[in-house]
């Protein structure tokens, strides 16, 4: 594990750059991209992020086809500016992941490094047993209680959830038989309004929650939530 501090012009850079490959690959830039990198993660927060022609079909209820459409650009942009996160960081990436949030147009890019960079030390101002068990409670709610909740601080507004075994058989199965995508529309959409709707996250936090993203790692069973606080 390396204990260094990441200088803020590195941080600023890496924002600069994925605003620019944003511009570049859907013709529009975000308002703001705010990078943050603690222990094994490197946090991108983006805001003002829907085009014109998303907006309309959104507005149309042709959210899935948004997020078909996008998913096809954003990993190409991900695999390009993953090669400028390992050279600013000198890491190397072993994954990824990214949602969206179109009601608050704000947007979540994670990339999971192979090593840890305390870039500073995050206290947990929360009781951690609290929220795993809350994120527990509403995982079953919707598929069943995860293997392993693991609790990351990664700064004093933004807290990662990584959730190990999650999949039920039938999810397995339907990713085997080619399914995946239409999965992962009906979890993305269920998941999020369960723990939107029922989770007692405000409590936990004892702050308003601005944004709540998930994504899944469905190959190693995987799931990484981030729940972006109000300051």
């Amino acid at each position: 594990m390396r204990r260094y501090f990441v200088d803020q012009n590195i941080l600023n850079s890496i924002s600069s750059y994925t605003s620019k490959l944003l511009r570049k690959n859907f013709g529009k830039g975000p308002k703001s991209c705010q990078t943050t990198v603690n222990h094994k993660f490197v946090v991108l927060y983006i805001r003002g992020f829907i085009s014109p022609m998303e907006e309309v079909l959104i507005s149309q209820g042709q959210t899935n086809q948004v997020t078909k459409a996008r998913n096809v650009i954003i990993n190409q942009v991900l695999e390009e500016l993953t090669g400028v996160i390992q050279v600013s960081l000198n890491s190397e990436v072993e994954y990824y992941y990214h949602d969206w949030n179109f009601p608050n147009n704000t947007g979540n890019i994670i990339y999971v490094l192979n090593e840890e960079i305390r870039n500073e030390n995050i206290n947990s101002m929360i009781d951690n047993s609290l929220l795993e068990q809350e994120v527990a409670r509403i995982s079953e709610l919707v598929q069943k209680v995860p293997d392993n909740i693991n609790i990351y601080p990664v700064s004093s507004t933004i807290y990662l959830v990584g959730r190990i075994g999650i999949l039920v058989p039938i999810e397995k199965a339907l990713i085997n038989k080619g399914f995946k995508d239409e999965l992962l529309f009906t979890k993305d959409s269920l998941e999020k309004s369960y723990f939107h709707r029922y989770g007692k996250f405000k409590d936990i936090f004892k702050s308003d929650i601005k944004d709540i993203f998930i994504d899944w790692n469905t190959k190693e069973d995987k799931s990484l939530m981030a729940f972006i606080l109000g300051n």
